[in-house]
């Protein structure tokens, strides 16, 4: 497992390097990456929960997301409003995010006594600010979310990496 999460972590790091250097590309292609992540994360949910046979509102809202995902492909169009409401969206989630990494900053230090929470809890405060800022300027938002999906997923790589290596430690 160690391994896969290196792997995953590299993989991140160079597709966030990837979205920073071609921000407008990234933007134009969000829409089906967010349709692509949301039926994705539906099938996972109704596996999951077929396999534990727990049928409650994960499992509800994990159908509503392969109904929302599927309908998304099926009309393009729809995905000039999904695009809209992601620039929203996409600065609650850095925030909420950010705020994960900062938590899981503190529990990394308790697990393992590592160093390596500084970067976590650093990269944590800044998806809060850059989700924060973003809240409030959507039309940047909409000029910059290649760069600020490139970051996020470079930090979400790191954390990954990082993730590893302690747990090799």
């Amino acid at each position: 497992m160690t391994v896969l999460f290196i792997i995953l972590g590299i993989l991140l790091v160079a597709g966030g390097f990837s979205c920073i250097f071609t921000p407008l590309l990234t933007f134009m292609n969000t829409g089906y990456f967010v349709v692509i992540l949301m039926a994705a994360f539906g099938i996972v949910g109704i596996i999951k929960a077929i396999v534990e046979k727990r049928f409650g509102v994960n499992f509800v809202f994990s159908i509503l997301s392969v109904l929302l995902g599927g309908v998304m492909m099926a009309f393009p169009q729809s995905l000039l409003f999904a695009e809209g409401i992601m620039l929203i969206l996409t600065a609650v989630w850095f925030v909420l995010m950010g705020i994960v990494s900062i938590i899981n900053s503190v529990s990394v230090t308790k697990a393992t006594g590592s160093k390596l929470w500084i970067l976590q809890l650093i990269f944590g405060i800044l998806a809060v600010l850059i989700g924060c800022y973003s809240f409030f300027q959507p039309t940047l938002m909409a000029v910059s979310l290649g760069v600020l999906i490139g970051i996020f997923f470079i930090e979400t790589g790191f954390t990954l990496m990082f993730t590893g290596v302690a747990a090799n430690d």
